[in-house]
């Protein structure tokens, strides 16, 4: 673990402490119901637990993850959770949520061909089609967008958060399609950002046979 990687750590650590003091501060106030306050709180512990995710990995279950796709991981969890949920980004710039749903995808894509890799063991990763990897990381950031609706889906039932947009701001319902466009629009926000990802791994891996290597999950003895 190198100086980058700490400094980084306790740079996200220290920004996610004082997220959660303007949560608090906001929940004692009264700022938002009982219910949706506890979520804000309980969703800014957990961003600050998920920073520590890659190294518990490693501790416990022997996982590695490439110190590149953690940087990347860290500063999804900075726009979303931290900067989109608790500070509202997400509820006062229209578009943040677009970003979200374009960004994640992008980590999840390289999270999928580290996945590969480490499924394949001791398999040379040049012996392998470039489009095993593609594939790979393109279904398996689709598959973890639906699940973030899911996500999205339970917290809108439980905290009348609106996550998925289904009413106006001033809890007006939306009908029909007009309730499906948001939800609709991040899943194909998802799928560009995949496909992204992988149009730029394809760019970069062009002629070079180990490219993918370097997104390896490594299994610690």
């Amino acid at each position: 673990m190198g100086q980058t990687y700490q400094r980084l750590q306790k740079v996200f650590t220290i920004f996610g402490i004082l997220v959660f003091c303007f949560s608090s501060w906001e929940f004692f106030r009264g700022v938002y119901p009982q219910t949706q306050g506890l979520i804000f709180l309980g969703q800014a512990l957990l961003g600050i637990l998920l920073i520590f995710v890659p190294e518990m990995s490693k501790k416990f279950l022997k996982i590695q993850l490439p110190n590149a796709t953690v940087y990347f991981y860290w500063f999804f969890l900075l726009i979303s959770v931290f900067m989109g949920t608790i500070l509202h980004l997400i509820e006062t710039i229209a578009f943040w949520d677009k970003i979200l749903h374009a960004v994640s995808p992008m980590v999840l894509t390289a999270v999928g061909y580290g996945l590969i890799c480490l499924l394949l063991k001791e398999v040379p990763v040049s012996k392998v089609s470039p489009w095993l990897f593609l594939l790979m990381g393109f279904a398996f950031a689709g598959l973890c967008g639906v699940f973030w609706e899911f996500w999205e889906f339970i917290c809108d039932s439980v905290g009348g958060m609106n996550l998925q947009r289904y009413a106006t701001l001033d809890g007006t319902p939306f009908i029909g399609r007009e309730a499906l466009m948001d939800t609709m629009g991040d899943l194909l926000t998802n799928t560009i950002g995949a496909a992204l990802m992988g149009v730029i791994a394809y760019v970069q891996g062009r002629g070079k046979p180990d490219y993918f290597e370097s997104y390896r999950i490594q299994k610690l003895s």
